[in-house]
């Protein structure tokens, strides 16, 4: 492939496989948190919770990026604040290209956990507490391992989410070549370039493929949980 790419377009290829691994790696644990929470919990403000998560999906990109940029600017109250602390500027980084991908990738975690932590008979787990099992305990010996593959399959999901992230990452990271110029953006900047129609369809032809990938593990991923659940019952 190195031979296939200039090391420009190699470049922006590993930018945004580390730009997608990182959100990925970011939203997991909090796309499961938040799935659990509104698989098994029920609560006031439940629904607006769930509204707020799957938000992202129904703005416009350009939106979450300048709620990102607000609030994660420099002068923002987050933004400032971890800048103070940490030294951590995430505004025109590939850190805050990865911080909107995860943002944007995070409903469609969330959803397929949902679905997969729901899918879990509820005797199972009712079954392991009257045999002693603390909720902890049976959290990790029964919902984990049996939602397993939904968390892989939203993992999946996500990454491909990720990987075609633009408008949120545009306006809060910027377009920089070699910070935060990933498959999408190169798309569109070789699109304003003449003759560069080559560039943009080997960009292209790479964008569909690892999406695609990822889609058909997800999808594998799904059935397999399904007939895992089967086997169970």
């Amino acid at each position: 492939m190195s031979e296939w790419l200039t090391p420009a377009e190699w470049g922006v290829v590993t930018l945004s496989l580390k730009v997608s691994l990182v959100a990925v790696a970011l939203t997991l644990p909090v796309s499961y948190a938040l799935a659990w929470l509104l698989a098994r919990r029920r609560f006031p403000g439940r629904i607006l919770l769930d509204a707020v998560v799957h938000l992202p999906l129904v703005v416009p990109p350009v939106v979450t990026g300048w709620i990102l940029l607000v609030l994660f600017g420099r002068n923002g109250p987050i933004g400032a604040w971890l800048e103070s602390q940490f030294g951590l500027v995430l505004v025109f980084r590939w850190s805050g290209a990865a911080l909107a991908a995860a943002v944007m990738a995070l409903p469609l975690m969330v959803r397929a956990m949902r679905l997969s932590i729901e899918a879990v008979d509820r005797r199972l787990v009712d079954a392991a507490r009257t045999l002693g099992a603390s909720p902890w305990r049976a959290f990790l010996s029964i919902t984990l391992p049996l939602s397993a593959p939904g968390i892989a399959a939203g993992a999946m999901l996500g990454f491909a989410r990720s990987l075609g992230e633009f408008g949120a990452t545009i306006t809060f990271a910027s377009n920089i070549a070699g910070q935060t110029r990933t498959l999408p953006l190169a798309i569109y900047s070789g699109l304003q370039l003449p003759g560069a129609e080559v560039q943009v369809a080997r960009l292209s032809l790479i964008s569909v493929v690892l999406s695609l990938a990822a889609l058909v593990i997800s999808e594998l991923l799904v059935r397999r949980s399904a007939g895992s659940r089967a086997h169970v019952l």
